[in-house]
């Protein structure tokens, strides 16, 4: 039997960890009335987007970055789910990627916590909580589903491409982008089971919770079961971007 990959599974921990971080301050400093940057910038839709602009760029970093290499930067049990689905990673794996998001993220959303104190914690911004928004829950669930399948659909199309694979980080930055500048009002654009427990767990806001671990990995597991269908090719390594210069643990190529 193999060695268990901790290293793999500590880049995912490190992975979400630091995008919550990044999440939880951009938050505070963008929505909560302390903030000074909440005062000179009036309007909530620019702020959401100067969000998005700030959390793509961050996904990209963190797909890019020597630990999303080599984890393959799932950051995400709904992304997990995807290739275990396809088959494209080993079920003891997909256990502890899905552990590590879990750990990550809670540790990423309790470090900001005590680094920025109650109006990090405190409502409007209430630990960057993913919630229904002001059209219901139904609406937030369709919302989560519909997000999540084209995420995880279009990165196994690029990423599955001969010539466009090393892009398929990019893409999934500018749909993070799109997505909470668009979508957000909805649901708080979560797409991610582990985020959206990370921000609910500190202040015990487990109302419509189940949305949020329902609704992204049906709709990234029929993202998979898309591109099974459609697609000649095969899928992809359980990559976001394969990098030749990094040892995987799912395909078992060595550089």
């Amino acid at each position: 039997m193999r060695d268990v990959p901790i290293f793999e599974y500590l880049a995912e921990a490190l992975g979400l960890g630091l995008f919550m971080v990044a999440a939880g301050l951009v938050a505070t400093a963008l929505d909560s009335p302390r903030s000074p940057v909440h005062e000179w910038i009036e309007s909530a839709e620019l702020r959401r987007v100067l969000a998005g602009i700030a959390m793509g760029l961050t996904a990209i970093g963190l797909i890019y970055s020597p630990w999303g290499k080599r984890s393959g930067a799932h950051m995400n049990p709904a992304v997990t789910l995807g290739f275990l689905w396809l088959g494209r990673i080993r079920p003891r794996d997909a256990l502890g990627y899905v552990a590590a998001q879990f750990i990550g993220g809670l540790v990423g959303v309790l470090l900001v916590a005590g680094l920025v104190g109650d109006a990090f914690a405190m409502p409007p911004v209430s630990f960057a909580a993913t919630l229904p928004g002001a059209s219901g829950v139904a609406a937030a669930f369709l919302a989560e589903l519909v997000i999540s399948f084209g995420m995880l659909f279009i990165i196994l199309r690029i990423a599955a491409h001969p010539r466009h694979g090393s892009r398929a980080g990019l893409a999934a930055g500018a749909l993070v982008t799109l997505y909470i500048s668009v979508e957000a009002p909805l649901s708080g654009m979560s797409m991610n089971p582990a985020r959206s427990f990370a921000s609910a767990a500190p202040g015990a806001l487990w109302d419509h919770l189940w949305v949020y671990f329902l609704a992204p990995p049906l709709g990234m597991c029929l993202a998979a079961v898309a591109f099974r269908w459609r697609e000649d090719r095969p899928a992809p390594c359980a990559k976001v971007v394969h990098d030749p210069d990094t040892p995987c643990i799912h395909c078992g190529h060595q550089p």
